[in-house]
């Protein structure tokens, strides 16, 4: 096998909320990449050895003082460059054309018509119009606008609002688009980035996630060498496919140390055991911590700070299990790259801290294992397939996710034994009809969220008095952005009436209906 990375494109970010989704599309196009800030190092740039580089969309303008820039010195490597939005205007106007802002934005649906006959858009097409134009369906998200082309650039599509579209300098394979071809409204999307990747760049498709297991386990092999592994093993899908993956790269070096923290979902903690020790034959040391970590989080009310407690007690306990076995060098973690991206670890070091993960932002600094990390730059789409890849059962792969502190962030407040243990049985309950009405696999994360608020509420002749809980169902494709899940009213319905009719402490069930942004998935 070739190496993955031998082929593969640097992404440039100038902010866009698109700029993850645009590296997406390019890993399945079959292609590696990276995102490096736009005013990265050049010489960054240029030992990454790249085949060609996309430019990013943002939130900046160009006729802003200090606005970001293109990097003068890429032009110079005579490498294709694809600009999208912001990117294609920032280039534009570096490379003598101009930008204009005429007071009125473009957002949503577009009709884009391909004029030039351009090695980029040949053939790709939606409709035709009467003048033989191709008309592409796209997505807009812009306020200013190229309004005059640079020298050796020519018209390659426009619309009614944007006469310049897309502009093409074909002797130097320079494109710059107006829209976005990475989100799903742009109905060709996929074929443009395939077009720039495989038919301009020359680019293959080697990255794929029969590949990606086989370099990850011969990486781990090299990695570990004889070393041995302790894996932090939660049952959800990235620790399990960390699992199998070193389970195949080093076999009995491997121990898996499952912490049952009593904030996990009902009966979890034998399902984990069932799966990994008996059917997989992967060694699983179980440790009932639930004490140790209500202890812990007695008092605590803040978000961040029940995050960071939880995730130092897991490193604690990893710790303790490594002093009984000596031979233990590396701490194994399930971190993937929207972990990073969200607790602004990204290598730009530039995002907005979100909130915390234990993966990536609880780690004591005299921590003595060594980490191993084999998920950290894919997306929950590519370690799905790879799991898939590595013979995992789809009900587990394909199991909605889960975070690492558990029903620690699902519990609003202070959390309390009393909490979980009613807030399991109603999750429970939730999950099983989602299941039971073949609606699971139709959203991409539920669960349910205890509110630490009392309502009134009837039950027979009697008055009750206690706690309400939010059911919380989301669609969303990279878990980047989510909208809540339309789910039938009936359902919902029948849901609310068995867990107020089964768990005598919940009065009052209700139903989140935020997306994200403004929201975030998990409500802490």
């Amino acid at each position: 096998m070739s190496d993955l990375h031998d082929d593969k494109i640097l992404i440039l970010d100038y902010g866009s909320q698109y700029t993850q989704l645009i590296a997406r599309r390019v890993r399945e196009a079959g292609v590696y990449c990276e995102i490096y800030p736009w005013d990265v190092e050049f010489e960054r740039i240029r030992e990454f050895a790249a085949k060609g580089f996309i430019l990013s969309g943002g939130p900046e303008s160009t006729l802003d003082a200090d606005q970001p820039e293109v990097p003068m010195a890429l032009f110079d490597l005579g490498l294709p460059i694809l600009g999208i939005c912001y990117g294609m205007q920032a280039m534009a106007q570096q490379l003598g054309g101009r930008v204009e802002n005429v007071g009125k934005s473009e957002f949503g649906y577009a009709r884009v018509r391909a004029r030039g006959h351009t090695a980029l858009l040949r053939d790709i097409q939606d409709d035709v119009n009467e003048e033989g134009h191709g008309l592409l369906d796209v997505w807009m998200s812009h306020g200013d606008r190229v309004a005059e082309l640079p020298e050796g650039f020519k018209l390659m599509a426009s619309t009614d609002s944007a006469p310049i579209a897309g502009i093409a300098d074909e002797n130097r394979k320079i494109y710059g688009l107006q829209f976005h071809p990475e989100v799903t409204h742009t109905k060709q999307g996929v074929a443009i980035y395939q077009r720039f990747l495989h038919e301009i760049c020359g680019c293959g498709s080697e990255w794929n996630s029969a590949n990606i297991a086989e370099a990850s386990i011969a990486e781990m092999r090299a990695r570990v060498g004889d070393g041995h592994v302790i894996l932090g093993l939660s049952g959800g899908v990235d620790s399990s496919v960390v699992a199998a993956l070193l389970h195949e790269a080093i076999g009995d070096q491997l121990t898996c140390i499952f912490v049952d923290n009593g904030l996990l979902r009902h009966r979890e903690g034998d399902q984990v055991m069932e799966q990994f020790a008996e059917h997989m034959g992967v060694k699983v040391i179980r440790i009932d911590a639930e004490d140790r970590f209500l202890d812990k989080l007695k008092g605590l009310t803040d978000p961040e700070a029940k995050r960071k407690a939880i995730g130092n007690l897991f490193i604690e306990i990893f710790e303790e299990e490594a002093r009984k076995h000596n031979d233990a060098d590396f701490l194994a973690q399930g971190t993937i790259y929207p972990d990073v991206i969200e607790s602004a670890g990204a290598s730009t070091g530039k995002a907005h801290l979100i909130k915390s993960h234990h993966n990536v932002g609880g780690l004591p600094d005299d921590m003595r294992l060594k980490l191993v990390e084999p998920l950290r730059e894919l997306f929950k789409d590519e370690v799905r397939r790879v799991g898939i890849e590595l013979g995992l059962p789809p009900h587990m792969v394909y199991r909605h996710p889960f975070p690492g502190p558990g029903l620690g962030v699902r519990i609003l407040g202070e959390v309390k034994k009393e909490y979980a243990d009613t807030l399991r049985l109603a999750d429970d309950i939730f999950i099983t009809e989602l299941r039971a009405h073949d609606l699971y696999d139709r959203v991409s994360q539920a669960f349910v969220v205890f509110l630490p608020v009392k309502s009134v509420g009837v039950t027979g002749d009697g008055r009750r008095y206690n706690y309400v809980v939010s059911l919380r169902a989301v669609e969303t494709i990279d878990f980047m952005t989510a909208r809540w899940a339309d789910l039938p009213y009936d359902f919902l319905d029948h849901v609310s009436r068995r867990i107020m009719n089964e768990i005598e402490d919940i009065a009052r069930v209700v139903y989140d209906i935020s997306g994200k942004p403004p929201g975030t998935i998990e409500w802490e």
